[in-house]
């Protein structure tokens, strides 16, 4: 049967491959993916690359180049579906979450979207939103961790600067791919939870909290749940990549809910996705929005099919991979694989820093950074990249196993196991220092856990599945998860202690 925009898809689909393009900091990639008996299957087609720059005063991602990928990934997919003689029969956007573009009147965007690393998010910036709606409110509110970039404080610095006359929908960045595929102007909902704009309780636009900062409300567009169909592709698209008129699906369109939908947990699991960022939660059924997770500065953001992703932002590998740029740049480009074998040949500890110190967010270099942070702790401050890699992937697992524990004493449930999902799943390094940090099981893969999630959801909505939890059992099926065991000791122990008291300072 035919379904109406914005509605559950739930017809039966041919065999076929789902397209999931799947966004991420400054690069994204095009993935064909389909759910058979066996398990799920991948199959990538295409990579490009959309790195913010510098127009005027904001850090602004390039949009032209950014749409001119997702096109791209249109016919690329087509031709790899055609040589295995299999049809694409849907595709959805994910990316990640807090940004969002305005388009006029006329469906266009009205500038490139400012970068959430962008600097307008100055500390005076939310002192004025805290004097309105007070920070322990805000979150009671929407449930959202207070992070300078959230939507919130981002369009609450776009309104003072003055929001351009044109602009009449506000979309977030997977929603903008969207409308440049079928014409939709809507949100999913596990985006759309990112914000900081939404009442906890309800999933809808907290029009209460606009009113009282002063936001542009008629500018929010409806939202909608993962899995809706958003409309058909363009005839234009569908003329120039050779696919059909396929149905444009909305996955759970936030990276680390597809992420999640693509990670088979175990029960006592929680979840690190690692990559650019680390997002280290669990799943829930509920929200949780008690004064402890206020102060833990947790938040609760909406997963796909009703569950509840409880969790931490956590800096992660974007403070590697700055210090490999600089490195490259000084002359002394190392390979990510030789910086992990050299790290992981050290016989001791480097030192320990803080990863989610605001001075890492976007330094004008990571390499003094961190060599500040070591000085004012104490510790010795190398130049060597090897060291330095030590010292951030043993800070990383550290910080793991604290907002692991954290997680354990908020939610009163134990966790067992940790699945460590994304480009970091390959890490071997990372993977057994975070077992050995938080003495917990660590299960590492898949690593393509989002765009597999992407897949997945498209799969439930075309009635391939009837459920998260049927797709995940068929998704077990197929992912070889390496087990790596805790092997703390007493060095682990010393450690431990050393960066508690450097993340307590």
């Amino acid at each position: 049967m035919r379904c109406e925009r914005g509605q559950l898809l739930t017809i039966m689909a041919p065999p076929g491959f789902h397209l999931a393009i799947d966004l991420g900091a400054a690069s994204g990639r095009a993935v064909l993916g389909a759910l058979g008996a066996n398990g799920l299957e991948l199959h990538e087609v295409h990579r490009f690359t959309y790195a913010p720059r510098r127009v005027a005063e904001h850090l602004r991602w390039d949009a032209a180049r950014l749409f001119e990928g997702v096109r791209a990934s249109l016919g690329l997919a087509r031709a790899t579906a055609a040589d295995m003689e299999v049809d694409v029969i849907s595709a959805g956007v994910d990316s990640w979450g807090i940004d969002y573009g305005l388009v006029d009147g006329r469906g266009q965007l009205v500038e490139d979207p400012v970068c959430y690393r962008d600097e307008r998010t100055s500390d005076d910036l939310l002192a004025r939103v805290f004097a309105r709606v007070p920070r322990e409110e805000l979150f009671a509110r929407t449930g959202i961790q207070i992070l300078p970039f959230n939507t919130v404080f981002q369009l609450a610095a776009h309104e003072r600067e003055g929001v351009p006359p044109a602009a009449e929908r506000l979309l977030l960045i997977p929603d903008l791919c969207h409308h440049l595929l079928c014409g939709s102007l809507v949100t999913e909902i596990t985006n759309a939870s990112t914000t900081g704009l939404l009442a906890a309780g309800t999933g809808t636009w907290d029009d209460e909290l606009f009113a009282r900062l002063g936001l542009p409300r008629p500018l929010m567009p409806d939202i909608v749940q993962a899995g809706a169909q958003l409309g058909t592709l363009r005839t234009g698209l569908h003329r120039q990549s050779g696919l059909d008129s396929i149905p444009i699906i909305a996955p759970a369109t936030h990276d680390t809910a597809s992420a999640v939908v693509g990670t088979p947990l175990e029960p006592g699991g929680a979840y690190i996705s690692s990559g650019t960022w680390s997002l280290v939660g669990v799943e829930r059924a509920t929200p949780l929005l008690d004064e402890a997770a206020a102060r833990a500065n947790f938040t609760n953001e909406i997963g796909a099919f009703g569950t509840v992703r409880f969790l931490k932002n956590v800096m992660g590998l974007w403070i590697l991979e700055s210090c490999r740029r600089e490195w490259e740049r000084n002359g002394r480009g190392c390979e990510y694989s030789e910086l992990i074998a050299g790290a992981a040949g050290l016989d001791d500890f480097a030192g320990f820093v803080f990863p989610d110190d605001g001075r890492f967010l976007h330094p004008a270099s990571m390499l003094a950074a961190l060599r500040e942070c070591l000085v004012e702790t104490g510790q010795p401050a190398p130049d060597d990249p090897v060291l330095l890699t030590r010292v951030i992937l043993d800070s990383l697992a550290l910080r793991y196993a604290s907002v692991a524990d954290t997680i354990e004493a908020l939610t009163a449930s134990p966790i067992t196991t940790i699945h460590i999902v994304g480009g970091g799943a390959r890490n071997e390094y990372l993977n057994q220092a975070t077992a050995n940090a938080t003495g917990r099981q660590v299960l590492a893969g898949p690593s393509e856990a989002t765009a597999g999630g992407n897949v997945l959801v498209q799969a439930i909505a075309c009635g391939e599945a009837g459920s998260l939890a049927s797709a995940r059992e068929v998704l077990g099926r197929s992912v070889k998860a390496k087990r790596y065991s805790p092997q703390a000791g007493d060095a682990w122990a010393r450690a431990r202690e050393k960066y508690r008291a450097i993340e307590g300072g």
